[in-house]
């Protein structure tokens, strides 16, 4: 059963969890809770975008801090371990990258961490872990205003995916 499905048919704080692990932005969870039920994963993700996007960039920011940094292995098993399933299987690309990739992307999540004070934020479903390095050393020349939109329709996009996967 999808995601947005369970969401719709679980008691509230079951429900609340449910929507935690697609977004972890506190009046986002508050505001799709109220806009239950959804009669269709189109309009879970619609409600979705149309509640992030209402957002302000700081609730962002805070919400991209309740995702892994792409390629952190170690921080998947002791910091996010709620989401750790979900956020194994997005960012499977990484799981056969060369070491020196590995490393790179450490280091260029520091830099966007500097240059932007938040963690580099993609849609690592389907991509290669060269395929996502290649996107942060693209977005570290990004001016902050531009970026902070790019991050976040990144994450809509996550969130998208989550709730429309399969939940157990």
């Amino acid at each position: 059963m999808e995601r947005w499905r369970r969401i719709d048919l679980a008691p509230e704080a079951e429900a609340r969890e449910l929507l935690r692990l697609c977004c972890g932005a506190e009046r986002w969870v508050d505001r799709m809770l109220a806009r239950r039920p959804f009669t269709s994963g189109d309009e879970a993700v619609a409600a979705a975008r149309e509640e992030w996007f209402a957002l302000s960039p700081a609730e962002w920011r805070d919400a991209f801090g309740h995702h892994p940094r792409i390629g952190d292995v170690e921080s998947l098993r002791t910091r996010f371990t709620a989401a750790a399933s979900l956020s194994t299987r997005e960012q499977a690309g990484v799981s056969a990258a060369l070491p020196e990739t590995l490393d790179a992307l450490v280091e260029g999540n520091r830099a966007y961490e500097a240059r932007f004070g938040y963690i580099f934020i993609v849609c690592a479903a389907g991509k290669r872990a060269d395929e996502m390095l290649a996107l942060l050393r693209a977005r570290l020349r990004n001016e902050p205003d531009v970026e902070i939109r790019l991050a976040a329709e990144e994450h809509a996009r996550i969130c998208e995916l989550r709730l429309l996967a399969a939940a157990p």
